[in-house]
């Protein structure tokens, strides 16, 4: 489950390793991609512990047992979604998550802001999706070199950025930097279940 939810969570099992932005992707934002329909759940089958469901409405919520004794829960996170160059993204508030995660303010920026970006690329190709985080060790070198403006926080393995700019400055960022490359893609297949069939499927004990 950490896998998957470190795409949206931008949670890692090493620490916390994250970019943040100060603003949206650009100025226009959609509510939906219908491509994403359904349920998704993570490639190999046996990493299906979690999964995400996308509704006819185009509601996006991610399905998870967030432990063994807990009850299985689906969890509404509203997305947006825009296109970059021939490419697509998700915009993620970090206050969409906040059912999901703990999510603290970004360190060091005061005022802490009311809410920052989490900038997702997708690559859709039929009944599978690739997820591609930004690469923050690259953002971060950045930032220290003055390229982009924002801040850098190291401390216990934990690496967390922030960039400032509108968001027709983030357009630029992603149309011009490769803030993408070197991160390893998660990748999602679409499931031939209901999302309450996948539900089921979580709550039955490990085995069965």
């Amino acid at each position: 489950m950490k896998r998957l939810l470190c795409i949206l969570a931008l949670l890692t099992l090493g620490g916390c390793v994250e970019t943040r932005f100060e603003s949206p992707l650009g100025g226009k934002l959609e509510s939906c991609d219908a491509r994403w329909k359904g349920v998704w759940t993570p490639a190999p089958p046996e990493a299906q512990d979690a999964g995400f469901f996308v509704d006819a409405d185009c509601r996006f919520f991610v399905i998870d047992q967030p432990a063994r004794d807990k009850p299985v829960r689906r969890v509404e996170v509203p997305l947006r979604y825009t296109q970059v160059g021939g490419q697509d993204y998700l915009v993620v508030a970090d206050t969409a998550l906040k059912d999901l995660v703990e999510i603290h303010a970004p360190p060091g920026i005061e005022p802490a802001p009311a809410q920052s970006y989490f900038f997702i690329r997708y690559r859709i190709d039929g009944d599978r999706i690739d997820l591609t985080q930004v690469n923050s060790e690259r953002v971060a070198q950045l930032v220290e070199t003055g390229k982009l403006d924002g801040t850098v926080s190291r401390a216990n393995k934990e690496l967390h950025v922030y960039v400032r700019g509108d968001a027709a400055r983030m357009l630029k960022i992603v149309s011009d930097e490769p803030i993408f490359d070197g991160s390893v893609p998660t990748h999602l297949a679409r499931s031939a279940l209901s999302a309450d069939a996948f539900e089921r499927k979580l709550a039955r004990p490990r085995g069965h």
